[in-house]
């Protein structure tokens, strides 16, 4: 996925109606009146909304007689997992390296038992 893509992808994503919209679409193809019908704006605004989603390559907009049904293209949000893949593996490794940490302190914190104590004080 170019970065312009990514970056057009994230924008029609950061709205709640966009979004919303595409859930409903989930559950397959859909006509506009009925994208609209859960939402209080205009037909006019949420069609707004539906060509910044077809912009990003989200969804497809056809034309049946009257109807104008739209359908989710799931294509972008698989690349979008893919790029955030990249980075869940480094904040793993960050994770990984933390959990030794706080069992190092917890283990460097605990309370030394009697066998223990004497070693520290003989200097072993």
């Amino acid at each position: 996925m170019t970065p312009d893509r990514l970056g057009t992808t994230f924008a029609a994503l950061s709205d709640p109606t966009r979004r919303a919209i595409l859930t409903r679409l989930m559950r397959g193809e859909t006509a506009v009146g009925e994208l609209a019908s859960p939402f209080e704006m205009t037909l006019p605004a949420v069609s707004k909304h539906l060509k910044v989603l077809e912009r990003a390559g989200l969804i497809e907009r056809g034309r049946d007689a009257q109807r104008r049904p739209c359908r989710l293209v799931a294509e972008p949000l698989r690349e979008i997992s893919e790029w955030v893949a990249t980075y869940r593996q480094f904040w793993e490794q960050r994770f990984d390296r933390l959990e030794a940490y706080l069992q190092q302190a917890q283990t460097a914190d605990r309370p030394r038992t009697g066998k223990e104590k004497a070693h520290v004080r003989k200097g072993k």
